[in-house]
């Protein structure tokens, strides 16, 4: 009965949504523009989500022009992220070898 109700609930919000549970909505983004994105550096990746942001705060939009400017500001915060979330990764690692090397230096065992 209740796998019944379940399945009742899934096909109405299918209706509702015209989409399958967990299925994200059609991205505008073209693979090419998604590719861009993918390699730019942390610098202009930041420049232009700051302009997608000042776009969406200045109003004016339609409401197609806002999800466009809402989804390419998601995927470039993403790309920042990520590359910080790397260099955060880096830096952690290099902290770690200072920190051995420190920790031995000067000792006799590393003379041998």
């Amino acid at each position: 009965m209740a796998e019944q109700a379940q399945d009742t609930e899934a096909k109405e919000a299918k209706k509702a949504t015209g989409k399958q549970g967990g299925e994200q909505p059609a991205s505008s983004l073209s693979d090419k523009e998604r590719q861009e994105i993918a390699q730019m550096p942390y610098e202009e990746a930041r420049d232009k989500l700051i302009q997608a942001v000042r776009a969406l705060e200045a109003g004016g939009l339609n409401l197609d022009q806002s999800m466009r400017q809402w989804e390419v500001g998601e995927a470039l915060a993403k790309r920042a992220q990520s590359l910080l979330n790397d260099v955060r990764a880096k830096l952690d690692a290099a902290q770690e070898e200072q920190a051995a090397t420190a920790s031995t230096a000067g000792t006799q065992s590393n003379l041998d």
